[in-house]
């Protein structure tokens, strides 16, 4: 899971607190939230248990056949959903390295949620289990 090269941590966003590493991952989330709900109707509360459905969403996706291309943004979005999910059940936090993002749980570890989703996507991730391991090790 540890990416290949060096990663460097974002100078604090002044204005909320958070690094400025989380501003796009955080948007990304958001807006999967509130297209998740107005499009699909499906309420997504920033909850482990709510990774389940994430994980179903994108397996349904994956059933209609849509090359990963066109869906790599609402897989991105999934992604940092989980990551937000992750970052709020551990402390953690964003970082980002050339236009990557990771989350950073307070154990050290690195975890990349976007990568996972695009994982799942292909049948061989989930973002539920991504978010269990990243809990428990924290």
């Amino acid at each position: 899971m540890t990416p290949q090269h060096t990663t460097w941590h974002e100078r604090p966003n002044r204005q909320d607190g958070r690094p400025s590493a989380a501003a796009k991952p955080a948007r990304w989330a958001a807006d999967l939230v509130a297209t998740m709900r107005e499009g699909a109707r499906l309420h997504l509360d920033y909850s482990a248990q709510s990774l389940w459905r994430v994980d179903r969403m994108i397996e349904e996706i994956r059933r209609e056949g849509a090359p990963e291309a066109a869906v790599a943004t609402v897989l991105r979005g999934f992604g940092a959903y989980a990551g937000e999910v992750i970052v709020r059940q551990t402390e953690g936090e964003w970082w980002a390295s050339g236009g990557d993002h990771w989350v950073r749980t307070p154990d050290g570890k690195l975890w990349d949620p976007v990568d996972e989703a695009h994982r799942a996507y292909a049948g061989h991730g989930s973002l539920r289990l991504l978010c269990r391991d990243a809990t428990s090790s924290a």
